[in-house]
């Protein structure tokens, strides 16, 4: 079963994923930012990293979910786009291609959070 996070607001959504990439959130003495949890190296200011919403970090959490498992990346977008499993052709690779920054972010945060 897959696990839609349509219940979540963009803002729960994006540190979901920031937690499923290891970063952290700390006060710097300034504003909140993320950092690696790790190496606790500066990733981004909070407020400038919303993949939910913006095109470009959508992308990095797509590249992060691609990364780990390609096919079940797109068989999620597959659901989040259509609900249903379709076999893909062009025209739906396409579709996929021009998907919502929120859409991306949804399909990333089911492919990351999957426990291997």
């Amino acid at each position: 079963m897959i696990e839609m996070p349509v219940d979540m607001i963009d803002e729960k959504l994006d540190f979901a994923l920031a937690g499923l990439l290891g970063w952290v959130n700390v006060w710097d003495g300034v504003r909140l930012i993320w950092v690696d949890g790790a190496t606790k190296e500066f990733r981004r200011k909070v407020t400038d990293w919303q993949p939910s919403s913006d095109p470009a970090t959508s992308l990095e959490v797509q590249a992060a979910a691609v990364a780990k498992d390609a096919e079940l990346y797109i068989t999620h977008m597959n659901h989040v786009l259509w609900e249903v499993c379709i076999n893909l052709q062009y025209k739906h690779a396409a579709q996929i291609a021009n998907a919502t920054p929120r859409q991306r972010a949804e399909a990333a945060y089911m492919t990351l959070s999957k426990q291997d």
